[in-house]
């Protein structure tokens, strides 16, 4: 690799890991990041930087090029989504980059928008810009896989996480929530809620634990997912913390034909919305579902609760992304037993991460469906 290939890696990875600002926060737009860096004096510096704004506009590109100013022209841009190329109220971020006087682009991942997809590449070479494509192509595309597999299968990514015990238990029967894992790895969980747009669990958790499922780091507590609980006639009690705090953080329940519409006028009073789903076999239908979830916006799905709902969307094949936390203590033969561990994980998802948080670990997996996307995004056009 030739010290500029090196350099290249070097400020992409940057932008990468300033794309995480704003992760769960730009509604259906990715979470993209652009660096503009100089050449002066033999050595490169970023003189502008920017990530998609909360809502999703304005895009990463036009925040760095206002920071920038005239120091953009004769500079490279570092992006690690290919830009836009289609026309709205506002020009496309590639037509921005080359009025700026953009010398040199690096993208990292390609876009799979049809109004994209190549065009914008496209639009900046024929304006004389040179272009330098896929430079960690496959680590943007990991960071912004709710958006991509999204676009192509019209559904968010769903992440199932589980914390289990070291004799494979994920919880106690009757005992409301256990501890599992230290507090490193709980922040790490809580930093996960943070990047998502919506959290799951099923009506029995929601029950027997009474979750808040917010993400409780100091700072972050505005960045809390939606939150959303799977059972079609309406159970969650008026009582419960969801409920109690559903004007301060989005609750969503589902809700079948079969509904209650006594507890679901008081839930409504307090804030809590309803999805109305379809029923296949007696259950609730999780690929419309998804696709609802999607429509509204949501890229990243979190399932965070309960053996049952872990094993529905199993069996469905609806999981891009399984995380396991492992703690080093066991809960006993009272416990209820995780329908996955690190001996069982189904065929075909590949291991991506292992990670060590104090005496817990941390190991993730990521299916074969969501790489073929990963690699689609990384593929020069």
């Amino acid at each position: 690799m030739s010290g500029k290939e090196a350099d290249d890696c070097r400020f992409m990875a940057a932008a990468i890991r300033y794309a995480c600002r704003h992760l769960g926060l730009t509604a259906t737009n990715p979470s993209v990041a652009t660096l503009i860096v100089r050449s002066d004096g033999g050595s490169r510096r970023i003189v502008g930087r920017g990530v998609t704004a909360e809502g999703g506009r304005p895009h990463a590109e036009a925040v760095a090029l206002a920071q920038a100013g005239e120091r953009a022209r004769g500079a490279t841009a570092f992006v690690t989504l290919e830009p836009c190329a289609h026309h709205g109220r506002t020009p496309p971020c590639a037509l921005a980059l080359i009025n700026a006087g953009v010398a040199r682009v690096v993208g990292a991942a390609a876009d799979p928008d049809p109004r994209v997809a190549g065009r914008g590449y496209k639009m900046l070479r024929d304006a004389g810009i040179e272009v330098v494509e896929g430079v960690l192509a496959e680590q943007a595309a990991d960071l912004m896989a709710g958006y991509l597999i999204r676009s192509l299968k019209k559904r968010p990514e769903v992440i199932l996480k589980l914390a289990l015990s070291r004799d494979g238990k994920i919880g106690r029967e009757g005992g409301g929530q256990v501890s599992i894992t230290g507090s490193v790895s709980n922040a790490q969980v809580h930093l996960m809620r943070a990047q998502a747009d919506a959290i799951l669990v099923g009506i029995g958790t929601a029950l027997s634990d009474d979750p808040a499922l917010t993400c409780r780091l100091p700072g972050l507590g505005a960045r809390s997912p939606t939150r959303i609980v799977l059972g079609g006639r309406c159970k969650l009690p008026a009582t419960s913390v969801l409920a109690k705090t559903a004007l301060e953080y989005p609750v969503f329940v589902t809700a079948g034909p079969a509904a209650d519409p006594k507890p679901r006028e008081k839930l409504t009073k307090l804030g809590v919305r309803f999805i109305a789903t379809d029923s296949y076999g007696g259950r609730i239908a999780l690929p419309e579902l998804l696709e609802d979830l999607a429509g509204q916006g949501i890229m990243t799905l979190m399932i965070e609760g309960g053996g049952k709902t872990a094993n529905a969307f199993l069996e469905e094949g609806l999981v891009d992304r399984i995380v396991l936390y492992e703690g080093a203590e066991k809960i006993g033969t009272d416990g209820i037993a995780s329908p996955l561990s690190t001996d069982n994980i189904p065929a075909g998802f590949a291991l991506v991460r292992d990670l060590r948080f104090q005496d817990d670990r941390c190991r993730e997996w990521v299916r074969p469906d969501a790489r073929q996307f990963f690699d689609a995004a990384t593929e020069p056009v």
